[in-house]
Formats: C-alpha cells, structure tokens, sequence
C-alpha cells in the first residue's frame, strides 16, 4: 500500500523495541526517514537501526538519537538534531514510556507519581512542545501519541499510570483543535497487553512469584487479569504498528483527535 509519505522524516520515540522498531519497519519501506530513539544509546539502539535498516526502501535512511523524555533539554537537543539533519520532523510516533510505580494506591508516595507522571504525561508534553514549530514549518505533521486501555478501564493497581495515559488523550484532543488548520494532526492509539519489554517483564516477575513458566504465566494474566481480551491472546508489536503507519499517513487525511483501540476486545464497554 503506498501511504503517500516517501521522502517524510518520522521521529520514533521508544524505537529500540517492540511497537516503536515495529512501526519503523513500515515507515521505511514507504520511504520515509526514520530517527530511532530511547532513552539510552548504545547496542540496544545500534541493533534496532541494523534490523530496520534491512526493511529500507526509496532511499529512506536511518538514524539514531539518544534522549530521556524526562529532561527538557534532552527533547530540545533531539529536535535540534532532526532540524540539522533533516530540516524538521514531519511524523511523531511518541512510542516511550514506562509503567511506572504500581501497586495499593494507599502505599504510593508524591515521589512515585511524580516519577510516572515526568515520563508518561510530561514527556509527551515535551515532545509535542519541542517539534510542534517544525511541523508548523513543514506545514504538515502527524502526531501520534501512545495512551492505553487503561484509560477507559483502569486497573487499580496502576493509578498513576492511568490517569498519565487519561492525560495522553486529552492532551492530544486538545492540540489537535489547536493546530488543524495548520496541516497538522494528533491521534492517539490505546494498545491493551502487547507483547513489549514491559509486559515481557511484567509476565517475568509473575512466573517467578507463581513459579511457573513465562507461558503459563501470560495465559494466567489473559484469563485471571485481563478477561475481557476477546482473542484471548497478547497482541503483536506488528498488529499494533500497522495501525499506527496508516494514522502517519495522507491516507488519514481527514482523521484528527480521536482515539484508535488496539486490544484484541479488552474493554468490556462499546462506548470506552
């Protein structure tokens, strides 16, 4: 499918791994550049750029940044890097993000919510801020921003990083009234128990509490904690960037603030 964007600069947030490496893949072979970037720099980020770099068509290239999504001056450097490369950033896949503290509300502290809340909710307000001009510039831009299922069904051991991934959505509803009519569009996806270094270490921590195989313990979490997944199944990295490559595209010209659920049925209600 050409998704009319070759030659566009996407940014990938989160890109050393799953949905972000994912997403990556699909932009490349339509062309686009691709800047991956985490938190950390290193072998993790290098291995991704090699295995994206395998998918390149039409002379798409790619790229690596290190930034933490917590320090301002890290997202400012980043969007300075893009500019100087490429002359702004055209796509926004804002993939990173943490779980952050979790457990008994009653236990968690000022410091635990402030921790999820400076990457969760303010690194995507830095994002936003600091390549917001350059799309402005371009006079085209996709924004697409990472919530959650847990948006709309919060699960209680999780507050802070519900109401972060609440935020998310809010927060990309109202920029997108904003911008519009500068050609510029948000959208947000809601993925709900992918299989990602999260939830890969989550189902760890499990099988060793239960002391029973990773296996056993992803299909006691589908059945015990997220009953509500129709298919019964974590999702895939794949099935998730899919959805997100066409939300970057000229194809989604007319797709703007809304929300788009990827999780296999996993809230319960129609209207969530």
């Amino acid at each position: 499918m050409n998704l009319k964007i070759k030659g566009k600069t996407a940014l990938i947030t989160g890109g050393d791994s799953g949905i972000g490496i994912e997403t990556a893949k699909f932009l490349v072979r339509e062309g686009v550049h691709v800047i991956l970037s985490d938190k950390e720099g290193g072998s993790d980020l290098e291995k991704a750029k090699e295995e994206v770099e395998k998918e390149c068509a039409d002379g798409a290239k790619v790229l690596t940044k290190a930034a933490d999504i917590s320090k301002n001056q890290e997202v400012i450097a980043l969007a300075d890097y893009i500019e100087k490369e490429f002359g702004g950033a055209h796509i926004i896949f804002h993939s990173a993000g943490a779980r952050g503290a979790a457990g008994d509300f009653l236990t968690l502290t000022d410091e635990d919510w402030k921790e999820t809340i400076e990457i969760d909710l303010m690194g995507a307000v830095r994002v936003c801020r600091a390549f917001i001009p350059q799309m402005q510039k371009l006079n085209w831009g996709r924004m697409i921003l990472v919530a959650s299922e847990n948006a709309f069904q919060p699960y209680e051991e999780e507050s802070p990083y519900n109401a972060c991934k609440a935020g998310i959505i809010n927060l990309s509803k109202c920029l997108s009234r904003a911008y519009s009519k500068e050609n510029i569009l948000f959208n947000c996806i809601s993925p709900a128990y992918i299989e990602t270094p999260m939830t890969d270490a989550m189902m760890e921590d499990l099988a060793e509490e239960k002391d029973i195989s990773v296996d056993e313990a992803v299909k006691w979490f589908v059945k015990n904690k997220r009953p509500h997944i129709a298919m019964e199944r974590r999702g895939k990295p794949e099935e998730v960037a899919s959805v997100v490559a066409f939300l970057c595209s000229e194809h989604a010209s007319y797709v703007n603030g809304t929300n788009v659920r990827i999780d296999g049925g996993a809230v319960e209600s129609a209207f969530g």
